[in-house]
């Protein structure tokens, strides 16, 4: 998926872009030999071995900065599912997002990811990006740092507060916060926070193709991980086999843009979900008079109440279920129709006072239950949103920024957008510089998108497929995000038709079933 980013003091959104390293050669098996400095890189084994029933594992060694291949060596962790057929295709790649989402914690739920034809025919192989789970794990704060920055307010220290109607004293603890993030990320993990950036991450993924044995890539990405996709289709575009891009991310624009975009998004799905409720026989919002406006205004009043006097935890862990929290977990619940009885039972016991559910949902998310997957996860998220699209150095942009994201989209926008505040701080040698990618010459991209998803919005799919030179753009009617194996046969068919014949649907496709 790809995240929200932390809604009190930390980064907003999910996405985009580029890393500090430059182009430069990209090597491989086409690359000249040896005396191309990243030959060796390309030329690797992977010693695979067993870890559980079909499972193998094992781990190829990367550059951590591509423009010095001969210095400090990244090693990263991957893993595959064997195809279960005898007539192999090669690999397919897969990524479920993020940024911070481990693709080899992905490959487990294979049999629910891909359908059976596709696993029949590939290897599915997901690798844990640089800087995430087990793949050289950048860290920023302890688990308890976090805590307390994922929680600000935005007072300047207890009290309620609008996210829209910063006081000063609030502005100052939010700067402070996230200038002690970035230091913390220099503290604990020094030149990696440098080189995340989503495009150090495609040429892994190129090694990678390489080392499996592939010619061209298969490549399934979900969420953030369409941008890696992305990212990779534009350096390498005549190494492109097949890419489904599943909830796509616009690389065209900043963090701030971005933040709002994706705001809108989550209304859009809150707005659903709020319909929904109200045809359910005890839907906390209101009952079968109600409107949508009506469910949404009594959600709202439950954020407000909650910034004045946090709801009650029951789990005994002493965290104060803010206003913050209750977005938080609000949203987490708007990524899938699956969480929206949940989400109906822990707003039940919060507008009863008790706010543990809506909490839960929120560590569940950033899988809090984990203290080092937490922590990893927090960093790998700012970091490469960080270092993938610009940010503004002057906070009062991001004020402006805010005061706009309060029109456009007035629930979650003010506190998304100042989310992406972290990146005003972000070392500026390791941000990429914008940049359009078209990746000319490239095989068919499948692109799709969900006309309701809550963290990627419908026109970022548009866009994108409209960008690429080769785009085909899927769309699937419907709630939740991510289209692919959400439910959808006719969604299922075309991309597994692509994967399996490298045959795309026609272009403007629309699934409804």
């Amino acid at each position: 998926m790809i995240k929200t980013g932390w809604v009190g003091g930390a980064l907003a959104l999910v996405l985009v872009a580029t890393g500090c390293t430059a182009a430069t050669s990209v090597g491989g098996e086409d690359s000249g030999g040896d005396s191309e400095p990243l030959a060796a890189f390309y030329q690797q084994d992977i010693e695979w071995q067993g870890c559980g029933e079909d499972f193998e594992c094992g781990s190829y060694e990367v550059p951590l900065d591509y423009d010095d291949p001969a210095g400090e060596r990244l090693e990263i962790a991957v893993k595959r599912l064997p195809a279960s057929g005898s007539d192999v295709l090669g690999s397919l790649v897969i990524n479920p997002g993020g940024p911070g989402g481990s693709g080899y914690d992905y490959v487990d739920a294979a049999s629910g990811v891909v359908s059976r034809p596709v696993r029949e025919r590939f290897d599915v192989v997901g690798f844990d990006p640089r800087g995430v789970g087990r793949s050289a794990p950048l860290t920023c704060l302890d688990s308890d740092e976090l805590d307390e920055f994922v929680a600000m307010d935005y007072g300047g220290g207890g009290g309620g507060s609008d996210p829209a109607d910063v006081s000063a004293a609030g502005l100052a603890d939010m700067e402070e916060a996230n200038r002690a993030f970035v230091e913390g990320c220099r503290e604990r993990s020094g030149d990696l926070m440098l080189h995340v950036g989503t495009a150090d991450v495609a040429r892994d993924m190129d090694v990678l193709r390489a080392v499996l044995g592939d010619e061209g890539l298969t490549y399934l990405g979900k969420s953030y991980g369409t941008y890696i996709g992305t990212r990779y289709a534009d350096l390498f575009p005549e190494r492109v086999r097949a890419l489904v891009l599943d909830g796509a991310i616009d690389p065209d624009m900043d963090q701030l843009e971005l933040s709002v975009q994706q705001a809108q998004g989550f209304e859009t799905a809150l707005r659903a979900f709020v319909a929904d409720c109200l045809d359910t026989t005890e839907c906390p919002l209101g009952d079968e008079d109600a409107t949508v406006d009506d469910g949404v205004d009594k959600l709202v009043g439950l954020m407000e109440r909650a910034g004045e006097k946090p709801l009650r935890n029951t789990s005994g862990d002493g965290r104060e279920v803010n206003r913050t929290r209750v977005e938080l977990g609000v949203m987490a619940a708007l990524y899938s129709e699956s969480f929206w009885p949940r989400v109906r039972s822990a707003l039940a016991d919060a507008f009863e006072g008790d706010g543990t559910g809506l909490l839960m949902l929120g560590d569940d998310l950033y899988e809090r239950s984990d203290e080092e997957s937490y922590e990893n996860s927090a960093a790998a998220l700012v970091a490469v949103n960080c270092s993938d699209h610009p940010g503004p150095r002057d906070i009062d942009a991001y004020e402006q920024a805010v005061d706009q994201a309060a029109e456009e989209a007035p629930i979650f926008g003010p506190t998304l957008t100042w989310g992406a505040l972290t990146c005003a701080y972000w070392p500026q040698e390791a941000v990429a510089e914008p940049e359009p990618m078209d990746a000319p010459g490239a095989a068919p991209i499948l692109v799709i998108g969900t006309t309701r998803d809550s963290a990627t919005p419908y026109e970022w799919a548009e866009r994108l497929a409209e960008g690429l030179e080769s785009g085909v753009l899927l769309t699937r009617e419907g709630d939740g995000h991510t289209g692919y194996r959400k439910g959808s046969p006719c969604v299922d068919d075309a991309v597994d038709a692509y994967l399996l014949e490298e045959t795309p649907p026609d272009g403007g496709t629309v699934c409804t079933e």
